[in-house]
């Protein structure tokens, strides 16, 4: 830091509540109405931090968010910005706030910048990971559904509680917020607030690295910042990306770059597929979280200081991220069918059947035995008896009868003529009725 510098900054000390906009931040403390509930007793607690949450009737799944909030805000009053607990009450998981003290920092700030404060085990970010043990053991969190996100100092607290207690989250989110251990001092924070100097992404992983001994998986991370930052310098975001795509052993290009809601985002997944970090620019934006009408058309949050309508829904995006939307509405669509599937069972329910009687085999007379095995009578073709019942005949032996009562004489003479006529003409052979039955028996061989 040159002369100029350290004469502007020792000019600053007595005023800090007045540097890099903190007097405006330091006036967002509103008195609104929240869900949210102090938990008093919740174990040690080195930091001297408040802890608040919120855990909905309907916990549809068991995770949990961690909520930072900005210098001079109060959980409560973030919170009614963001609409964290909006969206923990519609999708189902707990919420925890935790809230610094006036007596631990004038501007109402987490002290990020503080080893004291930053270093596992101790300070502000022991007290957090009390609060989340706490929840865990109250409310049955999810270990491994455990997420953090923040605004400013909280985003610069969040980049500390994943560095510090890497095992404890899956992902985090950092809002207009500073890579983890580049500050030591309020002099440090308030110069690299201002304009943050260019590190190597090695020197930047291992401030992570030598944090912890964690030898596992590293959360995931998810990073936004406006481009006309006036109090916290846009470099931070490029900053905090390297540092995590360095711990991710991820290159330093984006390996896919798109727009959501008007935006820029970039991103980096792994081996796998899964986007293990992303980064927003929210371009024309100053400082603050970005709110606007989320993919569901909800709208998450109340526009105020430091909290910016821009289009764009940074926390219903941020909890997409953390993999809790999407789930859950899922789950909701299958709930719904089974609710539907119920109704209609229940509206169409069949009625009991009649008992279908089985159909009675047909029972089959024993054949009697015709030599040595059973045969059954096949169909015994019948003469045909057309010729002996011709209407005609009948018919003209009828006329012939009447006509003999009429005339017998003449009838008499008629009839031997007719017999003459008949003799002349070769006479059919009669049928033997009774000759044709036996013969069919016996080719059926039931006679001899």
């Amino acid at each position: 830091m040159s002369l100029a510098n350290n004469v502007d900054f020792l000019g600053r000390l007595p005023k800090l509540k007045r540097a890099n906009g903190l007097a405006e931040l330091g006036r967002l403390r509103p008195d609104v109405e929240s869900p949210l509930v102090e938990v008093r007793d919740f174990g040690p607690n080195p930091g001297a931090l408040r802890m608040f949450a919120f855990v909905p009737e309907a916990m549809q799944q068991r995770a949990l968010v961690v909520v930072l909030h900005g210098c001079g805000q109060s959980a409560a009053g973030y919170d009614h910005g963001s609409g964290w607990s909006a969206l923990a009450q519609q999708y189902g998981f707990a919420l925890l706030v935790p809230e610094q003290q006036l007596m631990n920092n004038a501007n109402g700030c987490y002290n990020w910048f503080n080893p004291e404060d930053v270093t596992r085990e101790r300070g502000e970010v022991a007290s957090i990971r009390q609060m989340i043990a706490h929840m865990i053991e109250d409310h049955g969190i999810d270990p491994r559904r455990i997420f953090v996100t923040g605004l400013s100092a909280g985003g610069a607290m969040t980049s500390a509680m994943l560095a510090t207690y890497p095992e404890v989250f899956s992902a985090g989110a950092v809002i207009a917020g500073l890579p983890f251990g580049v500050a030591h001092n309020v002099r440090d924070a308030l110069t690299i607030m201002r304009a943050t100097p260019v590190r190597t992404p090695h020197r930047l992983g291992e401030l992570v690295r030598n944090a912890s001994d964690h030898k596992g998986a590293w959360p995931r991370l998810s990073v936004w910042h406006g481009s006309v930052d006036g109090v916290v310098a846009p470099a931070n975001a490029r900053e905090i990306v390297k540092q995590w795509l360095d711990v991710h052993h991820l290159p330093q290009a984006a390996m896919s770059e798109g727009v959501v809601d008007g935006y820029p985002r970039r991103v980096w997944w792994n081996a796998a597929g899964e986007t293990i970090v992303e980064s927003y620019t929210i371009t024309n934006m100053a400082h603050g979280t970005p709110l606007g009408v989320a993919e569901n058309e909800q709208r998450y949050g109340a526009s105020g200081p430091f909290m910016l309508e821009a289009g764009i829904s940074s926390s219903y995006h941020i909890g997409k991220f953390f993999g809790l939307t999407e789930r859950v509405a899922e789950a909701r669509v299958e709930q719904k069918k089974a609710e539907l599937h119920k109704a209609e069972l229940r509206t169409a329910e069949p009625k009991p059947e009649k008992a279908v009687k089985p159909a009675r085999k047909p029972v089959l007379k024993p054949v009697k035995e015709c030599g040595p095995t059973a045969q059954i009578i096949p169909p015994v073709p019948m003469p045909d008896f057309t010729e002996a019942f011709d209407p005609l005949l009948i018919m003209q032996t009828r006329a012939e009868r009447k006509q003999a009562s009429a005339d017998p004489k003449q009838a008499r003479a008629e009839r031997k003529e007719a017999h003459a006529e008949q003799d002349k003409k070769p006479r059919r052979r009669s049928i033997d009725v009774g000759a044709v039955i036996n013969r069919a028996l016996t080719a059926a061989g039931l006679m001899k």
